[in-house]
Formats: structure tokens, sequence, C-alpha cells
């Protein structure tokens, strides 16, 4: 907001036309009012008036009343921050400086990098803060540090409703690349042939669930198909486990990467021949 303290003297990140651009679609346009609202929240506006414009609008839209010049400044007006917004002049200015309703989508996306910025620039500020006066431990400062820049992070990746249509173009682009890949597995690769030719390879956003009763092999061949993903494809891994520290999962790799019998590995009984094949394995 336009009261929040300037850092080292300097105007933080901002876009009055933009904010302009995205309330004038709105009182123009109640198609854009849900587009808009999916993304923006009133203090996302620089403009602390744009933020009390934005309001009303949502006000009258979540009441499924109609959203133009006239019913918004009447619901200024009952909130008593007409005068404060600027008037009925200013709202009739922001409906006729619209250059098109059609590009409302982009102006919005303007407004919330904005808004980001100047979220990361608070979130700095505060960091420095707790820094300099170091009144709690290392790692409480960092895990507010963390958290800080977390909820930042996960307002953008968060959204709303999507239209169908959306979703139906996205769909349609999928499968025309598909068509035109002619690749029988299109996910991540396994490594074992039967459950690839199931699956096609592990896809964006899948859950895969690997159940079994104890000591039936479940990490290991989770691990095999992580190992078959990194080394073979190149393609990133993370691996998170409660039960194996990360030692015993390294060895585990190394033994089914090297072909030597983990006994071994956990006894150090190695002959000329396993180290050999750790040291061909490690370069």
């Amino acid at each position: 907001m336009a009261t929040e303290l300037n850092i080292l003297g300097r105007i933080p990140p901002q876009n009055i036309e933009a904010e302009q651009s995205v309330l004038g679609s709105m009182l123009l346009d109640k198609e854009a009012i849900p587009a808009v609202a999916e993304i923006l929240k009133n203090d996302d506006f620089y403009r602390e008036d744009h933020g009390e414009i934005y309001e009303a609008i949502m006000d009258l839209f979540n009441k499924a009343e109609p959203v133009d010049l006239i019913t918004v400044t009447e619901q200024l007006k009952s909130r008593g921050t007409l005068d404060k917004v600027g008037g009925l002049e200013y709202i009739t200015n922001l409906a006729t400086s619209v250059p098109t309703t059609a590009n409302v989508k982009h102006y919005t996306n303007i407004v919330e990098e904005k808004s980001i910025l100047r979220k990361l620039i608070r979130a700095s500020s505060e960091i420095i803060d707790m820094s300099y006066e170091a009144s709690d431990e290392v790692s409480i400062i960092l895990d507010n540090a963390e958290r800080n820049i977390f909820d930042i992070l996960q307002k953008r990746g968060s959204k709303g409703f999507y239209h169908v249509k959306e979703i139906l173009i996205e769909a349609f682009n999928r499968l025309e690349e598909l068509y035109n890949n002619k690749e029988f597995i299109t996910g991540v690769p396994s490594g074992f042939v039967d459950l690839d030719y199931k699956t096609s390879g592990f896809q964006n956003s899948d859950l895969i669930l690997i159940a079994a009763r104890p000591s039936m092999g479940k990490t290991a061949f989770a691990l095999n198909i992580a190992q078959h993903a990194a080394i073979y494809k190149k393609i990133p891994v993370a691996v998170f486990s409660l039960e194996m520290s990360r030692e015993q999962l390294v060895n585990r790799i190394m033994c089914s990467e090297a072909l030597i019998d983990s006994q071994k590995m956990r006894t150090g009984n190695l002959d000329d021949e396993d180290w050999d094949k750790i040291a061909r394995t490690l370069g």
C-alpha cells in the first residue's frame, strides 16, 4: 500500500495505470470480475483508494447485485469512502480511460507482480531487522525468514476456479503434442517395461503409491525407479525417507549400480573386484 515505508528512500514497485485499468475493466465488464478476483485481493493494490474501490465492487458482485458506475458509487457512499477515493469523477474516469477490457488479465498480472515485489521488499526488511536485533536463535530467524518467503510463493501458486474452456484448450494442445511425438513413454520412465507399458511413464501431477507388507522391497523398488530416472534419463530426482539415513540410501544405490552384495557393503568385506566395480560406478 502507498502508506508503507519506502526502503532506502525508494518508491516501492507499482503501476498505477495497470491498477486503474483493472478497476475500469471490472466496472465495464462483469465477466472481468471473477478473472480478477481469483488473482488479486484488495491489499494487492498500491493505492489505498484503489483497494477501497475493489472492495466495493467485490461486495456488490458477491451479493449478485449489478456492478456499474451508479451502484459502485452508491456502495462507496454507504461505506463512507466515496470522497476518500476521489468521488464520482474519479470512478467515471476509471471506466472511461480503459483502452480495452479484453486485456484485463494482462493488467491483473502486472498488478500482481508489483504486489509480490513489494511483499518481497517488506519480507526482506523484516529479515534484516531480525538479523540485526538477533533476539532469537539463528535457527528461529531462519525459520521465520523461510516462512515469510514461502507465504509469498504459496500465494502466487494458488489459483481459484478454472474455466472449462481453458482446460479444454490445454487438453487439446497436449493431445496434439502426444500425436506428433509418437513416443511410447510420455512421462518419466520407471525402468520396468511392464509397468511403463501400463502407465506410459509417470505423468505430471501423478501420485504413485507403492503398497506391500513389511520387508517386501518397497524402498528398493522405489530407489530403482529413482536411480533409473536420475542416472539413465538425466531427470532430476529428490528422495525423502523417514526410515533410512542418507548413507543407507546411497549404499543401496551403489550396491544396485555396481552389482555388489549388500552384505559385503555393510561389513566392508570387499575384494579387489568389488573395489573396481565401486570405482567404475563412482567414476
